[in-house]
């Protein structure tokens, strides 16, 4: 982020939300013109076609290019998980980053069937947030520290980048987050994350609620609901997206978490999730709710709840087939094949 000024303030930051890149129009337009050329009846790859027109247009190069993609996990405690949210302990956060540094995760699986280049990134994992039923998870602080975090590890030269998280109690985060910029019910919203059911639910639905009402001033604000009611890792994700905008890289967005982290930017900006796909649908009953909230249409829908990036980098690889197709097909010209027209 040498030539990018870091945000020191929440002015600072809706400042630059406000100047982020919008999409390549030439190139834009020149998969289009492409697209119709190929050896195969109009729209006959169906989203595939879809797919590689938009990571042209946010790559903002044709023919667009997938040769690294990228995969970032963000890891952070929540200061809620004390009000046994989850149905692990705190400590676990810390297990699995050291599990995904050591290679055995289910990330680190796919991500090298694909030859993707995975890392964890943990964000003060000793110092847990705030219980947001409380007070603000973040100060403004903290909350910009972690934001820079997911800005810095986005690296321009990637082709694409697969966002997730890991933090015991970050369904429930991500639930107020959710129940805070949309309304409707902590029951809407709220799930059962790592496996809890019965009264351990209601009581993480009690919580959810809770902290959405305590913060209930700052509701029309995206970027204070996520600083009041998200986590390090929540806000790295957020700023991972912007940082992907800045450098024209497009973003694979994981699960019910790693959606609900993107959606206050998308509130801040219309238009600025617009370089991101939402991976799949998630287990978790409230991602199909937010999903349609941001009006966006899953890649997949495989029962996945694991989070940590799985669905995401599942995902790439439809987009690296669109690519693939998009530039390496014969046009029907080059095959010697007679178009409709023709």
């Amino acid at each position: 982020m040498s030539d990018i000024a870091k945000p020191q303030t929440l002015a600072d930051l809706r400042r630059l939300l406000a100047t982020l890149p919008g999409p390549g129009a030439e190139a834009a337009a020149a998969a289009a013109q492409r697209e119709p050329q190929l050896t195969k009846p109009a729209g006959s790859l169906g989203r595939l076609e879809d797919l590689a027109a938009w990571t042209a247009t946010w790559q903002d190069r044709h023919p667009p290019t997938m040769a690294r993609i990228g995969v970032r996990v963000f890891a952070g405690n929540h200061g809620v998980a004390a009000r046994g949210v989850s149905a692990f302990p705190p400590e676990v956060t810390v297990q699995m980053v050291a599990n995904f540094q050591a290679g055995g995760a289910a990330v680190n699986q796919l991500s090298k069937a694909i030859g993707a280049d995975m890392r964890a990134v943990a964000l003060d994992l000793d110092t847990p947030t705030a219980d947001f039923t409380q007070a603000p998870a973040m100060v403004e602080t903290a909350f910009l520290q972690a934001v820079t975090t997911g800005m810095e590890n986005v690296e321009a030269d990637l082709d694409l980048v697969c966002l997730g998280e890991m933090g015991i109690g970050n369904t429930t985060s991500a639930a107020a987050v959710c129940l805070a910029l949309f309304g409707g019910t902590a029951t809407d919203w709220t799930g059962p994350g790592t496996g809890v059911s019965g009264d351990a639910l209601d009581a993480k639905t009690r919580v959810v609620a809770e902290g959405a009402a305590f913060h209930a001033e700052a509701a029309g604000d995206g970027l204070e609901i996520l600083r009041r009611l998200g986590g390090r890792e929540l806000a790295a994700i957020a700023g991972a997206v912007i940082g992907a905008r800045l450098k024209r890289v497009p973003v694979m967005l994981d699960g019910f978490i790693c959606t609900a982290a993107a959606a206050p930017l998308a509130l801040a900006v219309p238009g600025l999730l617009d370089h991101c796909q939402v991976a799949h649908a998630s287990a978790e009953p409230g991602h199909r709710r937010l999903i349609d909230a941001l009006g966006k249409a899953p890649l997949l829908d495989l029962g996945l709840r694991l989070g940590e990036a799985s669905g995401a980098v599942t995902a790439a690889s439809l987009v690296r087939s669109a690519v693939a197709c998009h530039t390496g097909m014969a046009t029907f010209a080059e095959a010697g094949v007679s178009d409709k027209d023709g």
